[in-house]
């Protein structure tokens, strides 16, 4: 699995975020909530993945519930940002049902019901995928602007009582809007791809009960954390890099990378591969876990509201998961994006 190493194709400028928020549960799970019923401690889970607490729904929360919060997140910053607004996006491996959409059950609570509505499910990479989709519904002329939503809740698909996934993953919610941003701005490239042959180091059952070739799916999710962590250090930094280089760049001239919240380990490998220092990435694992399709946006969000990420400067947005898929997207920050 590598990324295409096809020369620059950069995007037309002028389409980009103009707006975002985000939204975690209020229940704080610490790490020594596992050693209850699991064989584990505190201290190893955080040597082994930088995580050190994560967030979990109530029980009446929904996917589409933290969806809803953290677009209303972005409207109390933004209130006129949902004005044009004519597609919803969101990107989940827990929708609330297979249909409707998570997207249009957003949709309709924040007031855009009528809007194009559409689930994108690339697990850990959805939000990026989710990304690109918006800017070619907008480059098109099929959309004006698109909301795009980054929402989990991995509490209820990941079994508790396996030490190999339970301790990693957290729910949460992120939310942009893409649109037309001042010319210089905006997204510059895309880097997407996939490899089922990595298929069964990281699924979840939908409605066969095995994967091509074999492979048994039981109720929850299952990952071979060594492969995946194997796939995840290599190609993070690669489809980084690759998403620059589409963009005419380097590596090296990134402000902010944003990646995907897996493990502490697999970022610092991608920051080295990269030849970046870790105080050019935004990390938030230790307080959030792995959220999925809403860690990038989170990330991203912390980082634009702290002060971190400034008008003008060079992001990359990265992610990485089941697929296995990897996907990243170069953009030139637009400061009117955080609002108030």
């Amino acid at each position: 699995m590598t990324a295409p190493t096809s020369g620059p194709r950069p995007l037309h400028s002028g389409i980009g975020i103009t707006a975002l928020g985000a939204y975690v549960p209020d229940r704080i799970v610490p790490n020594s909530y596992f050693e209850a019923h699991l064989e584990t401690t505190a201290e190893w889970i955080e040597s082994r993945s930088g995580i050190r607490e994560r967030h979990f729904a109530a029980p009446e929360q929904t996917t589409s519930c933290l969806g809803v919060l953290a677009v209303r997140d972005l409207l109390a910053h933004r209130p006129d940002a949902l004005e044009g607004v004519d597609s919803v996006i969101c990107a989940t491996s827990s929708p609330d049902a297979m249909f409707p959409s998570t997207a249009a059950l957003i949709a309709r609570e924040v007031g855009l019901a009528g809007a194009a509505a559409m689930d994108v499910s690339v697990a850990c990479s959805g939000f990026v995928y989710a990304l690109s989709v918006a800017y070619g519904l907008v480059a098109g002329g099929v959309a004006r602007r698109v909301l795009v939503v980054g929402a989990e809740v991995m509490s209820r698909i990941v079994d508790q009582h396996d030490r190999n996934t339970a301790i990693l993953f957290g729910d949460g919610a992120g939310a942009v809007v893409v649109g037309t941003v001042p010319d210089g701005c905006g997204f510059q490239s895309f880097e997407l791809g996939a490899d089922a042959a990595g298929g069964p180091s990281l699924f979840l059952r939908g409605a066969a009960d095995h994967l091509p070739g074999g492979t048994p799916m039981g109720s929850y999710l299952t990952q071979n954390g060594r492969e995946v962590f194997k796939f995840a250090v290599r190609m993070l930094g690669d489809c980084a890099d690759a998403s620059m280089r589409r963009a005419g760049r380097q590596g090296s001239d990134i402000d902010w990378l944003i990646p995907h919240q897996a493990n502490v380990r697999i970022i610092e490998a991608a920051v080295q591969r990269l030849g970046l220092p870790m105080t050019r990435t935004v990390v938030n694992l230790d307080r959030y876990g792995n959220t999925s399709a809403a860690s990038v946006p989170l990330a991203l969000c912390e980082g634009v509201r702290d002060g971190r990420i400034q008008h003008g400067q060079q992001l990359v947005l990265a992610g990485f998961g089941g697929g296995l898929s990897w996907g990243a997207a170069a953009l030139t920050w637009w400061g009117g994006a955080a609002g108030a």
